[in-house]
């Protein structure tokens, strides 16, 4: 097998990962953070804030040591606005 041959089933190998992932994504049922929760972070895959100033709803995609995907629901201060005043 050359080169190209490889690199062109890599590609697609990747992006058929990537899609698999996106679609579970989008049926994962978020567990929402209570202080203390024992959290099992392998890998974080997204973080996504909520619009708007002060505190906002944060969802963090993750794999966890199983290699499961996983959702969290958290509140945090919105990045876009941390240096206003």
């Amino acid at each position: 097998m050359n080169w190209k041959n490889l690199s062109i089933a890599s590609l697609f190998a990747a992006l058929s990962l990537g899609a698999v992932a996106a679609n579970a994504q989008g049926s994962i049922k978020p567990h929402t953070y209570m202080y203390g929760d024992h959290l099992d972070v392998a890998k974080v895959l997204s973080v996504k804030q909520g619009s708007g100033c002060g505190v906002v709803e944060t969802r963090m995609t993750y794999l966890d040591s199983a290699g499961q995907i996983q959702a969290l629901d958290y509140n945090a201060v919105a990045q876009d606005c941390a240096q206003d005043n």
